[in-house]
């Protein structure tokens, strides 16, 4: 695709030289430097860890170490019941690993998921064999001979607990990577941790624009896309971008699958919007049914008054 688009794929680290200027540490040794008119950022983001847990990709793993483990574990802990963390819990589960999910707060499936379908959706994984420790949070993890102990406690405080495990999966967000690009050198503007940008996704330097990760929004790929695609466009164009961040959809690729997009029922009654509020379960659906795939729902929330289509929930 892009020999076919002419577009040069240049391999290795970039850090912004000037305005219209960056500087490549190349993955095969040497630099080469590239001017442009336009400079895109979307550097996306890194894995973060918990103080004092060092990720090793063995034993002590991200969801990058988790997808190249060489057999399975007997006993894995995940620590965070976030969405990335139930997908690879969820895998390594069905190919045999007696799985602990560890979460800090009350519910599973981290920001966005409606309380009702985290409710439903745990219940499920639990049947699968998947162990959960609500609120509570770990403390450390401890290398002892070839295995681990996970020391954790209750996130209101509590006395402390230990067990063993195989390999540790850290799970916990991830970080905008900003590492080494030159951007205060060059004098991009910052809002807290995020690229500070315009409407059209141009920083304090009107050459360069940011997209992605490092820009506010969910930190979604296909949110990226369409920015990186908007970005595009406009510089192509002039046509401006236009993304309703409100209707960005969230997936979870776990056994039974998660969906949603729009506001949660949480959400609504927080801002005190009037809605209401339609279900089906699948259990009332024939094909479900003769597919063995009976359990889970779709809700559909809109507004009391206007019918206007605020939120969308499956799971399935």
């Amino acid at each position: 695709l892009f020999k076919a688009n002419k577009v040069d794929y240049v391999k290795g680290h970039g850090k912004l030289t000037g305005p219209n200027g960056v500087s490549v540490s190349l993955l095969d040794g040497g630099e080469q430097v590239i001017d442009a008119k336009n400079i895109m950022l979307a550097t996306g983001s890194d894995v973060v860890s918990l103080p004092g847990i060092e990720l090793d990709e063995k034993t002590i793993v991200s969801s990058t170490g988790a997808l190249s483990l060489e057999k399975v574990p007997e006993k894995l802990t995940v620590i965070g019941g976030g969405v990335i963390g139930l997908e690879l819990g969820s895998v390594w589960s069905r190919l045999g690993s007696n799985v602990t999910v560890v979460e800090f707060l009350d519910s599973i499936g981290g920001l966005g998921i409606d309380k009702e379908v985290a409710k439903q959706f745990m219940a499920t994984l639990k049947k699968q064999g998947i162990n959960f420790k609500m609120e509570t949070k770990v403390t450390g993890v401890e290398r002892v001979g070839a295995g681990l102990k996970v020391h954790t406690e209750a996130a209101a405080g509590g006395s402390a607990e230990t067990a063993d495990a195989d390999v540790v999966l850290v799970c916990v967000g991830r970080r905008e990577f900003q590492d080494n690009l030159g951007l205060a050198d060059v004098g991009v503007a910052m809002d807290g941790r995020k690229v500070k940008i315009d409407h059209n996704y141009r920083t304090s330097v009107p050459s360069i624009y940011a997209i992605g990760d490092i820009v506010q929004g969910p930190m979604l790929a296909h949110k990226a896309e369409d920015e990186g695609a908007l970005v595009s466009e406009f510089l192509a164009s002039g046509k401006e971008p236009h993304l309703d961040y409100n209707t960005v959809p969230s997936v979870v690729y776990t056994h039974p699958e998660v969906a949603w997009v729009g506001k949660t029922e949480e959400q609504l009654r927080a801002e005190g919007t009037e809605y209401k509020k339609g279900k089906f379960v699948f259990g009332a659906n024939s094909r479900a049914k003769a597919n063995g795939e009976e359990a889970g729902f779709v809700k559909v929330l809109a507004c009391k008054k206007t019918d206007k289509l605020l939120g969308v929930h499956i799971i399935n």
